[in-house]
């Protein structure tokens, strides 16, 4: 870069101006941004930049693969921005390994299923308790049946997966459409029906609710009529994350699942979380989820296997989030002066 694209660029940003509802801000005002080891989130940053479209961000993401310092190039080139007041609402997402099997068995019997042909992107098809009841059955779409009703529900839920065969090899699958129906919350079922308090809801409490009530335990994964189909991805090898929506491997604790009605994927966010196991760090906007809607939802990515399962689970926890927007677009709305 040359030492007057790097004047101007700095002279920009010593102005930050507000209009409208979106407040720019100062580095210096994220609670935090010091201590956070930037190279981690850089280096998830640059893994889908490519994806951004306009020829800005051809250079940016050039330059975000260099040898910049991260912590320079963030505080350089990006502003955070506020666009509304309310607290953010996070919680954890985590790629599940279950067992399975490429055959039906007494013990593997519950099939993933990839996406049907006749699946419409508007649509809707059969909902979760027609599928469950053998709607699919012998259209040859199983990919694999797995030996838990539950664990393959979460799976759904969370769209990408591993699945461990008895000769310990893995197959990872990733989301690939849904039946067009609305995501409806097995968790507000069971406090709806005063089984629960709200707070004591989590991913745990439902798989152990769903195990020790039978049919009835079914009965309430069917509540859902939202279901996901899969897509085999033999090209993921066993070290990297899953793939998220923007077609590139996701980083454990520096990727976050948005809106993108919202908020752009491939930003860069900075993410203060409250509750149990509090930090405050930057990560990216990688990944959509069926059940993350509104500006300031998020879903953070804890990585992969039962431990990651555990931490994400129990989140469900307050904070702020604000989009680091790109001085050149802030430049262009007349945010930054």
């Amino acid at each position: 870069m040359c030492a007057a694209f790097l004047a101007a660029i700095l002279f920009m940003s010593s102005s930050i101006a507000q209009a409208g509802h979106l407040e720019v801000l100062g580095f210096e005002e994220l609670e935090g941004w010091h201590n956070d080891d930037h190279q981690a989130a850089l280096t998830a940053f640059a893994g889908t930049c490519d994806r951004l479209e306009g020829a800005q961000w051809e250079w940016l993401c050039d330059f975000a693969k260099s040898d910049v310092d991260a912590k320079t190039y963030f505080e350089l080139l990006f502003r955070p921005v506020k666009e509304h007041s309310e607290e953010a609402l996070f919680t954890g997402y985590f790629e599940p390994e279950l067992r399975g099997s490429r055959t039906k068995s007494e013990t593997y019997k519950y099939p993933l299923y990839r996406k049907p042909e006749n699946v419409t992107k508007n649509g809707t098809y059969f909902d979760r308790r027609a599928i469950a009841n053998g709607a699919l059955e012998g259209k040859g779409l199983e990919i694999a049946w797995v030996d838990d009703p539950v664990e393959l529900f979460f799976l759904q839920i969370q769209g990408s997966g591993r699945i461990r065969f008895e000769d310990d090899t893995v197959l990872r699958v990733g989301y690939a459409g849904n039946n067009g129906h609305k995501y409806k919350s097995v968790g507000r079922v069971l406090v709806a029906r005063g089984i629960y308090n709200r707070h004591q809801v989590s991913a745990k409490v439902i798989q152990n609710w769903v195990k020790r009530n039978g049919q009835a335990g079914i009965e309430l994964l069917n509540a859902n009529p939202s279901y996901i189909f899969f897509v085999e991805r033999p090209e993921l090898s066993a070290s990297s994350g899953p793939v998220g929506a923007m077609s590139r491997a996701i980083f454990p604790m520096r990727t976050i699942a948005v809106d993108p009605k919202f908020i752009e994927l491939g930003l860069p966010v900075w993410v203060r979380k409250e509750g149990k196991n509090p930090f405050a760090q930057l990560m990216v906007a990688q990944d959509t989820g069926s059940a993350i809607k509104g500006a300031n939802r998020a879903d953070i990515f804890y990585g992969s296997g039962d431990q990651a399962g555990v931490l994400a689970g129990a989140v469900k926890d307050g904070g702020e989030m604000f989009a680091l927007m790109p001085i050149f677009d802030l430049v262009k709305t007349g945010h930054l002066k």
